[in-house]
């Protein structure tokens, strides 16, 4: 209605989305930001572009809790390597899909590089999954709610100055591993 461009594909398997998604607009990389990533990080983003065209790579991660924040950053992906990933995937849940692109040895995989200091914040969680992270969200965004305009260079200063705000739902970081490693699974077709 309000003109934007989209396109909506599968709404289990975000691979086949993704991949139908790229086809529409003839792109030849994606980084993805989740929906539930409210304060993914376009600077980050724009990191991933970058690297891609100096090393070459397929495949961008982040791993969750390992440099910024859980949220601030997802993936970034090669089409050639997605078609491949559609090409040899044998399920539709793929709503945990970096295994297919991390663990089949078929592709360059690396973490996102360049990293500004100021965001290497692996502590923070900025994820929606949980009613704590809603209760987190709600505090950073009116906090700037009278600002026009604010970054995660903004949000990471803020939390620095109210270490009391990253605690509201920092103890479900373990919770949320735990649960994306048992939903992890490697489904490929047999040869």
């Amino acid at each position: 209605k309000m003109g934007v461009e989209c396109f909506r594909g599968s709404e289990e398997d975000k691979l086949e989305r993704w991949m139908g998604a790229a086809e529409k607009f003839g792109v030849e990389l994606i980084v993805t930001a989740d929906g539930d990533d409210l304060f993914c990080e376009p600077k980050l983003i724009d990191l991933a572009f970058e690297q891609f065209e100096r090393t070459g790579c397929d495949f961008i991660e982040e791993k969750p809790g390992a440099n910024v924040s859980i949220g601030g950053f997802t993936y970034g992906i090669r089409v050639t390597a997605l078609k491949k990933v559609c090409e040899i995937k044998d399920s539709s849940n793929t709503e945990m899909m970096s295994v297919y692109f991390t663990e089949t040895g078929l592709f360059k995989v690396e973490t996102l590089q360049n990293i500004p200091p100021e965001l290497r914040k692996p502590d923070i969680r900025m994820t929606l999954d949980y009613e704590d992270d809603f209760k987190f969200f709600k505090n950073v965004i009116m906090h700037f709610a009278k600002k026009k305009y604010f970054d995660l260079f903004d949000i990471t200063k803020y939390l620095d100055e109210h270490p009391e705000v990253i605690k509201i739902n920092q103890y479900l970081n373990e919770q949320f591993h735990a649960n994306q490693k048992a939903k992890t699974k490697l489904v490929l077709k047999k040869k």
